[in-house]
């Protein structure tokens, strides 16, 4: 029997995605969960085959725990569905290990398609993010500031320009606040800011909340 684990804060987006996948896979077992934690446990319980998960939600972010479930199940396909362009997302979440991005505004069908090229061991990319890695190997896009952090500092960024504090990112991603009192200075120093108060007109700015 096929297992897949659906996570998202809201209730509604997985019930929506658990309607669609009925459709088409009508005898899957499907459960749900609201937070990366919740993954990570639920993973440590049981066996799936396929996880579909919100890139952001309260706490760590998917694109913060993908290390983790890939230390778990290297070979489990993990699909990330979002409300963020796939331009600024994507890629990062493909070289973390996850199988495919997909924006949350596409038609059923297209989520039906990228779970059975997942399942069958393919990853799931549009035309443009195709030609936008190719662009990357070759040097040929010019990087933006946001994009030399690694996934960590880039996690501990995400949520300082939330203007969640400095203990409560260290609560959350299980690390003391001494080491994302550092991460913080060296996203500062790499974006060449100088408070968090840039970092989070930066993240308007490049819509990355």
């Amino acid at each position: 029997m096929l297992r897949i684990l659906i996570a998202d804060d809201h209730t509604i987006v997985r019930r929506g995605i658990i309607q669609i996948l009925s459709e088409s896979y009508p005898n899957a077992h499907v459960e749900e969960v609201a937070d990366a934690d919740a993954i990570i446990a639920a993973m440590m319980k049981s066996k799936w085959d396929l996880i579909i998960s919100d890139l952001s939600m309260p706490g760590r972010s998917a694109l913060d725990a993908l290390p983790q479930i890939k230390q778990i199940d290297p070979e489990l396909p993990v699909l990330i569905m979002s409300i963020h362009p796939e331009d600024q997302f994507a890629i990062r979440v493909l070289k973390a290990g996850a199988s495919g991005y997909l924006s949350k505004d596409l038609a059923p069908e297209e989520l039906i398609l990228a779970v059975q090229k997942v399942l069958s061991g393919r990853k799931y990319i549009t035309p443009r993010i195709a030609e936008k890695l190719i662009l990357s190997i070759h040097g040929q896009i010019e990087e933006m500031p946001h994009q030399s952090l690694s996934d960590r500092e880039f996690a501990v960024f995400s949520l300082i320009s939330k203007g969640t504090t400095i203990s409560e990112i260290a609560e959350s991603l299980h690390l003391s606040p001494t080491t994302i009192s550092t991460y913080r200075s060296r996203i500062l120093q790499k974006m060449d800011m100088k408070n968090n108060s840039e970092l989070t007109v930066y993240a308007i700015q490049h819509n990355l909340f």
